[in-house]
């Protein structure tokens, strides 16, 4: 009878991490969500994608927050506020996805993950090559 009240509590003690680890779990994990979605988001974590405007991104080194608008495939645009560096490759990306809650007027970012093109898709290396040829005049 010992032996069985030995089992019934371990299997008791897991039952009792796993209910915990799934509810911690779920409490991290941040739905994608569209522009409309986040500012309508409680206050919740969400995670929104969207194609960053390079030309108007600004680190303010005073305040060490990185900001830049986000335009979504409607043509939608929000601003986002990041309290951090800009990331290394940001200004290579085609598409970011950001991690935060929308707050007083922006989207308050925690994280920034980028999507670089890459360069084995020739399509979005094309693209690449044509928005870094843009800037300059190519002689004959």
């Amino acid at each position: 009878m010992k032996g069985n009240l030995r089992v019934y509590l371990g299997v008791l003690v897991l039952v009792i991490f796993g209910a915990l680890a799934f509810l911690n779990f779920n409490k991290t994990v941040a739905p994608y969500v569209s522009f409309t979605e986040a500012r309508a988001a409680a206050g919740g974590a969400v995670q929104v994608a969207g194609f960053p405007h390079h030309r108007d991104a600004d680190f303010a080194a005073e305040k060490g927050v990185f900001t830049f608008p986000m335009e979504n495939e409607d043509g939608e645009v929000m601003q986002v506020a990041f309290r951090g560096v800009k990331p290394g490759n940001f200004d290579q990306a085609e598409k970011v996805v950001v991690i935060g809650r929308y707050q007083e007027g922006r989207f308050e970012a925690s994280q920034i993950l980028v999507k670089c093109p890459s360069k084995y898709d020739d399509q979005a290396s094309e693209r690449l090559m044509e928005s870094e040829g843009s800037g300059s005049s190519s002689g004959s």
